[in-house]
């Protein structure tokens, strides 16, 4: 059976790199965010994921859509898919590893071996939109 893990995530752009995170045992980046939980709506699973992983609150009204991408999700079985919805965001204070997040890292398009494939797709938008190098 086919299913879909519905994740939501930060797009942070500095210097013409992305913010990615590593979680503690895994050996890929993504873009931090995560999964909704019953009830919340984009706003409020980002702002609650991102205030997890990176100690930071979103400015809700900051808040741009960029894109949903599908993939295959990562280490999960052949046909489990990840849809990742992609926003931009202000937010107040600087973003540290918390929780379950071990590694921060600013990745480049030169890094995409380091992603997972919902990861290389978002960074490749990025790249054809000339926003990373």
């Amino acid at each position: 059976m086919n299913s879909t893990i519905d994740k939501l995530a930060l797009i942070e752009i500095k210097d013409r790199k992305i913010l990615c995170a590593r979680s503690k045992g895994k050996d890929i980046f993504y873009v931090p965010g995560g999964k909704r939980e019953e009830g919340e709506n984009d706003e409020a699973a980002l702002s609650r994921e991102i205030r997890e992983e990176l100690g930071v609150e979103l400015e809700p009204s900051s808040l741009e859509f960029k894109g949903q991408f599908d993939a295959q999700a990562h280490g999960k079985p052949e046909g489990v898919m990840v849809s990742v919805r992609c926003y931009s965001a202000s937010f107040q204070g600087l973003p540290a590893a918390e929780s379950e997040i071990e590694e921060l890292a600013w990745l480049s398009y030169k890094d995409l071996e380091k992603l997972s494939e919902a990861g290389k797709l978002i960074f490749e938008s990025l790249k054809k939109s000339d926003l990373i190098d």
